[in-house]
């Protein structure tokens, strides 16, 4: 079973690492941003779908990390991914007028990585 205050604390974690907001957290997960509040404030557990939410739009977060403090954050798998995906990007054709608002990148396997100004 998770310890709920160990998974507040990774929780508290993953916010300042992306320098968030509780609500502008939870907009990002899509979740009520009373949900995102109950749980850090201990008074729900995270269920399962909230969990998954979290390690969907940060793909950065290890589930087993997240879930029990094992591993590291962020993922250096995820991290070096990231970055070589940054370093391969040609930016010499995007329209310097232009604001880019989204990158999506998808991989073979149905998989993918959304990166947001």
């Amino acid at each position: 079973m998770v310890n709920s205050k160990e998974f507040i604390a990774r929780l508290e974690k993953i916010l300042d690492f992306y320098n968030l907001s509780a609500s502008a957290f939870a907009d990002k997960i899509g979740v009520q941003r009373s949900s995102v509040s109950h749980v850090l404030t201990g008074r729900n557990k995270p269920s399962l779908e909230f969990v998954m939410k979290v390690v969907r739009s940060y793909p950065e977060v290890n589930l087993y990390w997240l879930l029990n403090g094992k591993g590291e954050f962020p993922s250096r798998n995820q991290a070096s991914s990231s970055t070589e995906s940054k370093q391969i990007l040609d930016t010499s054709q995007i329209d310097k007028d232009r604001v880019i608002k989204k990158v999506l990148i998808l991989y073979e396997d149905g998989s993918f990585e959304a990166f947001e100004k």
